[in-house]
């Protein structure tokens, strides 16, 4: 992957920390990429939003870009990307609009299913709302799963079998999100795949993900040795084909820019459930998206750099 941009002539606001549930992990994220920029040849100032100080350095300092290392709320979902607009700031990853959607697992399900891409059945409550367990059950059937529809990392899911479970993990869910998230359960392979671009993106090679819990869960994403990532995937030529194509698909149906990764579960039967897409996918030592770049020959400066570029793409 040759540079088309001199990493040293630009500075780079890395945006990492941050309000949400999951700030450590943006703080892994930001340590990462800082690093393979640096090594780049890029000059970086690391910021972190949730600090008035630095939301202020961000505000008065001359910088050309900015490097989003933010998971979760106000950060993955078009908050930061507002205000880096309104600062004429580039930034890597998706515009707002995008950033907010695909944040939304209920909504992003109705782009999904608009352009056909396969998707589990799914059910949304929101705070407050009543409802009964047996038609959502009735509807879903057991096991199904539960989780907030504005959450990333894996925070707040729950797999559950049985009507008094399915009660309790909404209320629990409720008790972290406006919006609860239930669909049907998909037993499979865990797969993810990393796309990369604008106008004409490429998927990168698929990752399979096979965690130590029941499913890939915070601990199986973040724990050394929570999970093994063999990339590529013990696929065929034609599953293989099927989940890059599906990613794209997603991306574009999102409107997304930059990376995206799409979490999907290939079933016993081999057809694609996609999950979700992140628009921010992690950048630690264990992450998945530096995984699969190295997989396709590029080295975590070499994506980085990418990124950027992409960034400064009309």
């Amino acid at each position: 992957m040759t540079a088309t941009i001199d990493p040293s002539s630009l500075s780079v606001a890395l945006l990492a920390g941050g309000a949400s549930g999951e700030r450590e992990i943006s703080l892994a994220s930001g340590a990462g990429a800082s690093e393979a920029l640096k090594e780049a040849g890029f000059n970086v100032t690391i910021l972190d939003p949730a600090e008035k100080e630095d939301l202020k350095a961000l505000l008065d300092g001359n910088f050309d870009v900015a490097f989003i290392c933010l998971h979760g709320k106000y950060g993955e979902d078009g908050t930061i990307q507002g205000l880096l607009e309104i600062l004429n700031i580039p930034y890597i990853g998706s515009g707002v609009w995008s950033s907010s959607l695909a944040m939304d697992k209920s909504r992003t399900k109705v782009f999904y299913r608009h352009f056909g891409i396969n998707t589990p059945r799914s059910i949304t409550l929101h705070r407050g709302d009543s409802y009964q367990v047996e038609p959502i059950a009735e509807k879903l059937g057991f096991p199904c799963v539960v989780k907030p529809a504005n959450e990333g990392s894996a925070l707040g899911v729950h797999i559950v079998d049985n009507l008094e479970a399915l009660g309790k993990a909404i209320e629990e869910v409720a008790a972290i999100d406006t919006e609860v998230l239930m669909e049907t359960y998909i037993k499979g392979t865990e797969l993810t795949v990393a796309v990369l671009g604008n106008k004409d993106p490429i998927a990168l090679p698929v990752i399979e993900i096979v965690p130590k819990n029941e499913f890939y869960d915070f601990e199986s994403k973040y724990a050394p040795g929570g999970s093994e990532h063999i990339c590529p995937a013990r696929l065929s030529d034609e599953d293989t084909a099927n989940a890059q194509q599906i990613a794209i698909a997603a991306h574009k149906a999102l409107g997304c820019r930059g990376v995206s990764r799409t979490d999907i579960i290939l079933d016993e039967a081999g057809v694609c459930w996609v999950l979700e897409t992140n628009t921010v996918p992690g950048m630690t030592a264990t992450s998945l998206f530096p995984d699969s770049a190295r997989a396709a020959g590029y080295s975590f400066p070499e994506v980085c750099t990418k990124l950027i570029e992409l960034a400064l793409e009309d």
